[in-house]
């Protein structure tokens, strides 16, 4: 274990730092957001978005992340990949649009050991949200007052979203302008992370252009364009989790006959959410059978714990289910899903039922607040947003249970700083 990780190591465990003040946070975004649509404050609302207590992350983990990442966008260019994972697709997912995705989440756990990716989102929440809670981080020690000297800041950050969505659009659409952009989902005002839609919202809006917060099922196809009560859509910003499109008829025509810029899109969920996909990115031999280059190889089998499609004897499952998490192949965020070796036989039998996955137990990271007996820790993993396979923004989740819940007190998003070489000794 290298200096700087596990220094990482005893600051999670130890360091009784608060970094970030939540409620003046939750205050500042009460009042940016309540005239804009947000019903009550997020105090009341969302009590555990946010946590106060900082993770700390070792430069080189993150430059691990970036590596598997850019591993993966290595396989995935590689045609036997491309034909295998499409073969499995629906025909909307098939065809690739120009376009390259907004907003993947890359999620690992750090426990010992490289960096574990636990799976892939291609329309992962949370990053709006992580920005704003830079606005309020605080140099609570030396080592964060190094990362928080160097760090982008919240505007470079907020600059660089908004720059990716053009980039997608300018891909689609050329030179042609960019009028209005609709943020959509079911029932979007009910869904945990509306708040984020308010600030995307403000984000396109202070630049001059009219960003809309629409539910899904309300959009319609008028004059060969797409369309919400005579409004003409020209970006989608898709956060729907029905990946493709099966309960959206206008969103499914509007990608077919691409009369609206959609990312994320089902193309790239297939290539890269499904989990099916983990399968073969952690098998040596499809690898090799697909010519993916040797490093990349050795980059993916280091970091993604190895998966299996749950098929086969129950017994034998059952025999081994201590040492693997069991997920559905079409669930998304937590639900559904199992570790093995908590899981009772009822549910042991819906998973053999169903279309899971098995992937190897990689333990989450643990976060402690100072050294009293008896406090239970936090479990934590790591998101890593990424656009055209590059990290844009790093964020920690902190929670407590089995799954990420934000029902955790003292839990959800968290600051994370970058530990370096040498940062232990200005901090003594």
């Amino acid at each position: 274990m290298t200096d700087d990780v596990a220094r990482a190591a005893r600051f999670n465990r130890e360091c009784d730092c608060v970094s970030a003040d939540v409620p003046a946070l939750q205050q500042r975004l009460d009042g940016a957001l309540g005239g804009a649509g947000l019903a009550q404050s997020i105090v009341h609302s969302h009590p555990h978005l946010f946590s106060d207590t900082p993770v700390f992350v070792a430069r080189q983990h993150a430059q691990a992340m970036q590596r598997l990442i850019s591993a993966v966008e290595a396989v995935v260019a590689l045609p036997a990949y491309r034909e295998e994972v499409l073969a499995r697709a629906p025909a909307i997912a098939r065809s690739a649009p120009r376009t390259r995705s907004v907003f993947f989440g890359f999620d690992f756990h750090i426990a010992a050991g490289l960096p574990q990716l636990i799976e892939i989102n291609t329309n992962a929440g949370g990053a709006l949200l992580n920005i704003e809670m830079r606005r309020e981080q605080q140099a609570c020690c030396e080592p964060a007052a190094s990362y928080l000297n160097v760090a982008a800041s919240a505007q470079s950050l907020e600059a660089a979203v908004f720059g990716m969505f053009m980039h997608e659009w300018n891909l689609a659409r050329g030179a042609q302008p960019l009028r209005t952009v609709a943020i959509v989902d079911d029932a979007p005002a009910g869904q945990y992370l509306f708040p984020e839609f308010l600030l995307v919202q403000k984000l396109f809006a202070a630049r001059g252009l009219q960003a809309l917060i629409i539910d899904a099922r309300e959009l319609t196809i008028e004059a060969d364009a797409l369309s919400w009560r005579g409004q003409r859509i020209d970006l989608v910003y898709n956060r729907s989790t029905d990946f493709y499109f099966t309960q959206h008829a206008a969103l499914a025509e509007a990608c077919t006959r691409d009369l609206a810029v959609i990312t994320p899109h089902p193309h790239a969920h297939a290539l890269y959410s499904n989990k099916h996909n983990l399968v073969t990115l952690s098998d040596p031999g499809s690898l090799r059978a697909m010519h993916a280059d040797p490093a990349d190889i050795e980059t993916l089998l280091a970091s993604i714990p190895r998966t299996r499609l749950v098929t086969g004897s129950d017994e034998s499952w059952w025999a081994e289910r201590k040492q693997w998490f069991f997920k559905p192949v079409s669930g998304f965020g937590s639900r559904g899903t199992y570790r093995g070796d908590k899981i009772t036989r009822r549910a042991f039998g819906d998973v053999m039922r169903g279309d899971y996955i098995a992937q190897t137990i990689a333990p989450p990271g643990e976060r402690r607040r100072g050294n009293s007996p008896g406090s239970e820790p936090f479990k934590l993993d790591i998101r890593s947003y990424a656009y055209d396979g590059v990290q844009q923004l790093l964020a920690a989740r902190l929670y407590r249970g089995q799954t990420t819940n934000f029902r955790s007190a003292g839990g959800g998003f968290a600051p994370v700083y970058l530990l370096e070489e040498g940062l232990e000794e200005r901090a003594r």
